[in-house]
């Protein structure tokens, strides 16, 4: 594992920040042609939905939430009398989930985390199955934070895609331009990220939609594999603007 990482020039952006502290956006992803991916800060921002709360409820031992946001998640199970961790590269995420009561740090995913190795359950929610725009390493490196065994479940697009883009935050309400360099991140449907994991060192344990959400829960095999993670050029965690939801992107503006 590599030393600590820079977080990407968004997680400080004006507009990013603005919106977690707000509660409001809007904001998309924006892809250098044009394309836009919406992000659903008010959900974020929101309390535990009852699709959330369903999530919640398959979560076993300590609980990592990578890409934690502002916190609903971690708040709800720190509620529950639940073990559990945000971790998020956006200084205004990790504040907001400190204010809602629950512990979270600033830091990336490829970062060295406490407890590596030995959390029960790892959270992929929102589509952060996308970080870093590499999915096999992003497999690679959660089963490390799992114990033999662990559940890590992934929300993946509700589309049957797969697909790389380098993107950028941008806030078309206020007419911003987008903030900071280009970073790397993924989409990816149910159907793709399990043709990933097979021969990966996972197994299904379930499937499932609500709430126009999609899901899938993968259990990790008990032995850790000592293979070399998969070849990747330097990660980007970008925990945290993802968000992009939906099938489809909105139209080009």
């Amino acid at each position: 594992m590599s030393a600590t990482t820079a977080p990407p020039a968004w997680a400080a952006s004006d507009p990013y920040a603005t919106a977690l502290r707000t509660g409001r956006g809007p904001l998309f992803l924006r892809r250098d042609d044009g394309w836009l991916l919406p992000l659903e800060v008010e959900r974020w921002c929101a309390g535990a939905d009852a699709v959330d709360r369903a999530v919640l409820d398959r979560c076993e031992g300590g609980v990592l939430d990578v890409g934690c946001g502002p916190g609903r998640l971690v708040a709800e199970l720190a509620a529950r009398g639940r073990r559990v961790l945000g971790v998020d590269v956006s200084a205004a995420a990790v504040a907001r989930t400190h204010r809602l009561g629950g512990r979270a740090l600033r830091r990336s995913v490829f970062d060295p985390l406490p407890g590596e190795g030995g959390w029960g359950t790892v959270l992929l929610m929102d589509g952060n199955v996308g970080i870093g725009g590499d999915v096999p390493a992003l497999l690679h490196r959660v089963r490390e934070l799992l114990r033999p065994g662990g559940l890590l479940i992934a929300e993946t697009s509700p589309a049957e895609v797969d697909e790389r883009a380098l993107v950028r935050v941008v806030d078309l309400a206020h007419g911003r331009s987008p903030v900071g360099e280009p970073f790397p991140w993924a989409r990816i449907g149910a159907p793709a990220l399990l043709r990933l994991t097979r021969g990966a060192g996972w197994r299904t344990e379930a499937q499932w939609a609500a709430g126009e959400r999609c899901f899938v829960a993968l259990r990790s095999r008990r032995t850790h594999s000592n293979a070399e993670p998969p070849k990747r050029a330097a990660v980007i965690s970008s925990q945290r603007v993802r968000k992009p939801s939906g099938s489809s992107p909105v139209a080009d503006r």
